[in-house]
């Protein structure tokens, strides 16, 4: 998670900024293996923010690769200690003009609900199927702003002035927003839960 990678950093007495400026730099001068890393670092991000456009584990992936390869070619234009908020907005832009190609919606399969898939147990490989198919149905109705911030806050651990830098909100609106979507994907929940009973 963003939230262990940046510890690791801390531990050595660098920041995350200051680490991807190191790593622009190196992949500028033609390092492979420093945008490799740059990748490994921010595709979890990049995934949550193209899902939260787009909802279609596919998609978010194309996105994805297609924004990392934009990012390479364009890499001596972004200023290094930006790299992660440019690299997400690539994505955001690209998932948003994939959004608006498309005729139909579909529903964002939650491969980060679904852990580690279980061994030979099909029990348990249901239960995590009925998981995945309950949060699915609980984010469908959020806006795209409200699905957003809860992924990078909730799955990535971004920090809220984090997401507010990102998407060009405050850091109160951001807490509001993620307020809302909790309360809505909650309320949803445990509406399904009181039908079943």
């Amino acid at each position: 998670m963003k939230g262990q990678r940046f510890g690791e950093a801390a531990r050595q007495g660098v920041t995350m900024s200051e680490a991807d400026r190191d790593l622009v730099e190196r992949a500028r001068a033609g390092d492979s293996a420093a945008f490799e890393t740059l990748v490994r670092r921010h595709l979890r991000a990049a995934y949550a923010v193209a899902c939260s456009v787009l909802r279609e584990a596919s998609d978010a992936e194309d996105v994805c690769q297609d924004a990392f390869i934009a990012a390479l070619e364009q890499l001596d234009t972004v200023q290094p200690e930006k790299f992660v908020a440019w690299l997400l907005r690539i994505v955001k832009n690209r998932a948003i003009s994939i959004q608006r190609q498309q005729q139909v919606r579909r529903s964002m399969p939650l491969e980060w609900a679904n852990g580690a898939r279980g061994r030979e147990d099909p029990a348990a490989d249901a239960e995590r199927s009925a998981l995945r198919q309950r949060l699915e149905a609980a984010l469908e109705p959020l806006p795209a702003k409200q699905r957003e911030v809860l992924l990078l806050h909730d799955l990535e651990g971004w920090k809220h002035r984090e997401i507010g830098d990102l998407l060009g909100m405050k850091e109160g609106t951001v807490r509001y927003t993620l307020f809302e979507a909790r309360r809505a994907v909650r309320a949803r929940l445990g509406g399904e839960s009181h039908k079943e009973k």
